[in-house]
């Protein structure tokens, strides 16, 4: 099953793409993906099998069998994958400080005015939240 804690494999571009795939639908065979990305990635249903192998390999998919065709699954939704590729990121990079990630996008301008005051808000209706358990 997949964890936050437990470090997995970055995911490459393509294989970011064919996550993408699988998120938007749930489940998808190799021929889905293959027809998914043909416009953007044409690519042969071999390649897309080698593909699929390899994030079920690194703990990202699952796959089950509907007669000869292996059909995959996502392991954990899309936000909890993102999470744990953040706290890598954040362990890797300053020390497991998210203090220190959020003061460098803010000097950097990755968060405007209006992103930090969500923030912002955020913080304070978990702190009530907190407060009130």
């Amino acid at each position: 099953m997949f964890s936050e804690k437990k470090a997995r494999k970055t995911l490459s571009g393509l294989e970011h793409l064919v996550m993408d795939v699988i998120w938007e639908r749930s489940s998808a065979t190799a021929e889905d993906v293959r027809t998914a990305l043909a416009a953007e990635h044409p690519m042969k249903e071999s390649t897309a099998r080698t593909i699929l192998k390899r994030l079920e390999e690194k703990g990202y998919i699952k796959h089950r069998v509907d007669g000869r065709t292996h059909v995959y699954s996502s392991v954990a939704p899309r936000q909890k994958v993102a999470t744990g590729a953040v706290r890598q990121i954040i362990d890797r990079l300053f020390g497991g400080s998210v203090e220190q990630l959020l003061v460098g996008m803010v000097d950097e301008e990755v968060l405007d005015e209006r992103e930090l005051q969500r923030l912002a808000q955020k913080i304070a209706s978990r702190r009530s939240r907190n407060r009130e358990a």
